[in-house]
């Protein structure tokens, strides 16, 4: 534990594959300083404004309970560990470690770029969701209010939406979260792995405590907003003992449904994750890692539709059956209400605006 970086999920600065195929990077300020004994890495975050062309993306894999994302940052300080979205930084040139931790890219011009896409004439009103990839809640969110500003408008033309988020921040914008389940256009996913906040800490350093995140369960419920437990990733030996009582401890605050992913580490993840675990829970790590690739075909990634998202075999379906007996055990409401994209349609179109 002596060895870790502090308030990182990554415990590891990992290359940019797609730059080892063309050139090597070099920073002999750092290394210098790194070998004359002073402290090179001061382990702070970096914003560098991006300036996008478009914002909602359509969402192809056939496993994924959405079909249009909206991200207002790329990397994200929130530090989980096992994030899917960390392989998508060395798109950004960046590396899938500590980088995507340390340096977020944001788009401030992202509420412009949603009206715009709102407005256009072939647009049917499908459920945008923040967060498809890295966190809109995450801490820079409260001095740059992207994510606000970009509910706005989805107020505005009162279209559905959905957010997932480990972020307390979302109660800042209850307000507007209120109006649009006025209108049933809002659902909530809260991703809640652990009821440990040591668990927590290691796993996810810079998200919302535990304590904060099942308040956030409790008031969006409590004005009426439809929340979702996230339950993702469940990691074999680490947290899948937590399921009954984090299922429990959810509903009995409110929450409408609960859903599940097994944890899959594909690209530089894999890396990443077993060194996170032999620095964190060296006595855990074998057993966790052999567990993970037993879900996945008997290797820790996967990339097969359907499989990668639930896992398979003996594991995967104990995990799978203990969250179904638990919904049924806990769980009163019917599940999560579908969203309404009519009262968008009829601000849309411009005979009905004259009224």
């Amino acid at each position: 534990m002596s060895s870790t970086i502090r308030g990182r999920g990554a415990q590891k600065k990992v290359h940019n594959r797609f730059f080892e195929l063309k050139h090597d990077v070099l920073d002999e300020y750092l290394e210098f300083c790194e070998l004359d004994g002073e402290e090179a890495d001061k382990n702070r975050t970096k914003y560098l404004e991006v300036f996008p062309k478009s914002f909602v993306n359509k969402i192809a894999s056939p496993d994924v309970g959405m079909g249009f994302s909206a991200n207002p940052y790329q990397g994200c300080e929130h530090g989980c560990v096992y994030c899917y979205a960390r392989n998508s930084h060395e798109f950004w040139g960046y590396g899938a470690g500590v980088d995507f931790e340390r340096n977020i890219l944001v788009k401030k011009n992202a509420p412009e770029l949603l009206e715009k896409k709102l407005q256009n004439k072939n647009w049917k009103g499908n459920t945008i969701v923040f967060s498809g990839n890295t966190d809109c809640y995450q801490p820079i969110e409260r001095k740059l209010e992207i994510t606000r500003k970009c509910l706005e408008v989805m107020l505005k033309w009162k279209h559905p939406t959905g957010i997932i988020t480990k972020n307390s921040l979302i109660l800042r914008d209850l307000d507007l979260l209120s109006q649009l389940a006025e209108f049933n256009a809002i659902a909530v996913h809260i991703t809640l792995t652990s009821l440990s906040e040591k668990t927590r800490r290691m796993l996810e350093p810079r998200t919302a405590s535990v304590k904060n995140r099942l308040k956030t369960i409790e008031i969006l419920s409590s004005h009426n907003i439809p929340v979702n437990i996230m339950l993702a990733p469940v990691i074999p030996s680490l947290n899948s003992h937590e399921v009954i009582p984090i299922i429990k401890k959810a509903a009995s605050l409110g929450a409408r449904s609960v859903a599940h992913t097994v944890v899959r580490l594909n690209g530089q993840n894999g890396i990443i994750f077993e060194d996170w675990a032999r620095k964190t829970v060296p006595d855990k790590a074998d057993r966790m890692l052999h567990q993970i690739a037993e879900c996945h075909g008997g290797k820790v990634n996967d990339s097969k539709w359907g499989r990668r998202i639930r896992g398979e075999g003996v594991i995967a379906q104990q995990i799978a059956d203990t969250i179904r007996l638990a919904r049924k055990k806990y769980i009163n409401h019917p599940g999560m209400p579908p969203l309404d994209n009519s009262h968008y349609m009829r601000l849309k179109d411009p005979q009905t605006r004259l009224f």
